[in-house]
């Protein structure tokens, strides 16, 4: 059988790869055999035939995803090796064994060496998510790793890729079952709190997890305020306020499906006397003229800039939305807010929010700068994964 294709570099282009960034752009490439498909295994080396790298081949501006800095197959033995690596450090941050969480990322891309890979963990269900036809066409190997790592504690493997193939790619995505028991959505424990999730209809895998340690956050924040929850979703912050003692908790969100499950999270939790309301609006429609004045707000939009030529026009929309809050917030309030844009920088994000607070004027104080949790591990040579933004702000 033949081995891996080569793919070699231009003279100079190996500098970032010997600085073990996982990307490999597709302008740094000399010479690409005809025979190559999208998805292919593939050896890249320098001009002078030196290895370099293994990894996966693409189309696109990113032309080759690394997999391994070593010479090595990529075969059952190599995944793995990779996800047990990936379920230690959720073990060594307490996370597998936590009788109050049973919600984690297990597998996060670039963060774990397996660019392209998401796993994200839910009481027995692993939803995966592939980013690249590579990672698809490994998917019986993932089935198998996971499945030989979790052993007793899986029951299904869901894949929820088809919003996340590339579109022009070999093979036709769609959400499907790989592997266990046929459901569609279960409960789940994070912090003692309960969440419905369900993967087959929600946004990503479901949940945000990435917001896990940001919610308790808003829980210590909100004793007797009343608090906003905007751009709500299934109401994961507004549970935690709710724990958190507030006096009233609305979540808004666009989606009329969203809200009704955070209606539901909240009466999982807490019954049907509580504080909360739900409301189907626009955010920017919602701040102009809310129904009260609000004492916390939480602002966790979705990705306003998806590529780097909708920066200019999302750091607009940030700094709009962000002034519509702080200017609705009552004196000592507190403001969460958050960007979840890759190519939103954490400067550029931070400049956005600055321009908001100056033009409301009124005084403005950071008390925290906020992040992705530990589960969301941010490789060292790969800082584009620190896509998670978020600042808590005291408004006087």
């Amino acid at each position: 059988m033949d081995g891996p294709k080569k793919i070699i570099l231009k003279p100079g282009k190996e500098v970032s790869l010997k600085r073990r960034h996982p990307w490999i752009f597709s302008g740094a490439v000399a010479r690409i055999p005809t025979s190559i498909h999208e998805g292919d295994i593939v050896e890249v080396y320098d001009s002078q035939g030196e290895f370099l790298a293994t990894g996966h081949y693409q189309i696109g501006s990113i032309a080759v995803r690394v997999l391994s800095f070593e010479k090595e197959p990529v075969d059952q033995d190599f995944w793995i090796r990779r996800i047990s690596k990936a379920y230690a450090l959720r073990r060594l941050i307490g996370l597998t064994e936590d009788p109050s969480t049973n919600v984690f990322r297990l597998v996060h891309g670039e963060g774990d060496n397996l660019p392209g890979l998401i796993v994200d963990y839910y009481n027995g269900i692993a939803v995966v998510q592939f980013h690249s036809i590579g990672m698809y066409l490994a998917r019986a190997f993932v089935v198998v790793a996971l499945r030989e790592i979790l052993k007793e504690e899986l029951t299904t493997i869901y894949s929820k890729s088809s919003q996340t193939l590339p579109f022009k790619g070999p093979v036709t995505p769609c959400d499907e079952l790989l592997w266990g028991k046929e459901v569609s959505s279960t409960e789940v424990r994070e912090y003692g709190n309960t969440f419905m999730v369900d993967w087959t209809i929600g946004q990503k895998t479901g949940f945000f997890i990435d917001q896990r340690e940001n919610r308790r956050l808003v829980q210590q924040y909100s004793g007797g305020r009343k608090v906003l929850n905007m751009f709500g979703y299934t109401g994961g912050f507004s549970v935690y306020a709710l724990r958190g003692q507030a006096s009233v908790v609305h979540t808004v969100d666009i989606s009329e499906q969203a809200t009704g499950l955070a209606v539901k999270n909240v009466k999982i939790n807490f019954g049907e006397n509580v504080p909360h309301e739900a409301f189907v609006a626009d955010a920017f429609e919602y701040l102009k003229n809310p129904p009260l004045q609000y004492d916390m707000i939480i602002l966790d939009p979705p990705a306003f800039a998806k590529h780097t030529g909708a920066l200019s026009n999302a750091l607009q929309a940030y700094k709009r939305l962000n002034h519509k809050a702080i200017v609705q917030l009552a004196p000592g309030g507190i403001l969460f807010t958050f960007s979840c844009s890759q190519v939103v920088s954490k400067e550029d994000f931070r400049k956005a929010v600055f321009a908001a607070a100056a033009s409301s004027k009124r005084k403005v104080a950071i008390l925290h700068q906020l992040t992705q949790p530990a589960d969301h591990p941010v490789s060292l040579f790969h800082p584009e994964g620190e896509y998670l933004k978020g600042l808590v702000l005291l408004v006087e």
